[in-house]
């Protein structure tokens, strides 16, 4: 596939070296220069084989400055967890009509979460919601307990990544937008490096992290030096 005028210059000004986090971000954000703010992703390469059970990775890290996005989020709960869900700002909270129009293929929220007393009644809905990963799940913490709701909903409008191994062993996440500052940008990128490092699978015997790289929507990517990685969350 041809690349365009644009790529190319903008690839010329990335050396074939590995940069630290720091030198890389504001390398990301001299690159910038689409008409719309660019999300800003990592792409991580790890040493587990998700094949194994012992070594899979799934789970949520919290973003300090959130995605960038405002976060639209569904609440399945009943009775004083429904009244407490609709107190901290849930912008949907399911009923009946709701249920329905998921079914039709309603989907204007970002997050779901429920109390496990719901969760047998959802079930139906897992193959609407599991599709774009919607269902709510225990390791991605949007299953949690009736005291914990408002809480729940916080972190998630405040912003959070999920955390999930491909079947190439990668982890793909969104650290934000162009748009942030630099110090926003590594603080969002350390608080999902150190969850990922501290959510290693217990299958993986040494180091995870095996290559890294950065990127924004309309840009190539930029090679991460995996020793400074780790030692910017020390």
């Amino acid at each position: 596939m041809k690349k365009s005028k644009r790529y190319l210059e903008i690839k010329s000004k990335v050396e074939d070296r590995n940069y630290s986090l720091n030198d890389s971000i504001n390398l990301i954000k001299d690159l910038s220069s689409a008409k719309f703010d660019e999300s800003v992703e990592i792409h991580l390469m790890t040493y587990a084989d998700p094949k194994n059970a012992d070594e899979q990775l799934r789970t949520v890290a919290d973003l300090p400055h959130g995605t960038g996005k405002k976060i639209r989020v569904l609440v399945f709960a009943e009775g004083d967890a429904a009244v407490s869900a609709k107190e901290a700002g849930a912008d949907f909270v399911s009923d009946d009509e709701i249920v329905k129009n998921i079914e039709k293929g309603w989907q204007d929220f970002d997050v779901a979460i429920a109390t496990p007393d719901q969760m047998s009644k959802i079930g139906k809905l897992g193959k609407f919601l599991g599709r774009k990963g919607l269902m709510p799940n225990p390791k991605t913490g949007t299953v949690v307990q009736p005291q914990n709701i408002s809480q729940a909903i916080s972190a998630s409008k405040k912003g959070r990544t999920e955390i999930k191994l491909d079947s190439s062993s990668v982890i793909h996440f969104n650290v934000g937008k162009a748009s942030f500052s630099v110090d926003q940008l590594i603080e969002n990128t350390k608080s999902v490096i150190k969850t990922i490092l501290d959510s290693k699978p217990e299958g993986v015997k040494g180091r995870l992290m095996k290559k890294a790289s950065i990127s924004t929507s309309m840009s190539p990517g930029i090679q991460l030096d995996i020793d400074d990685l780790e030692a910017s969350i020390n």
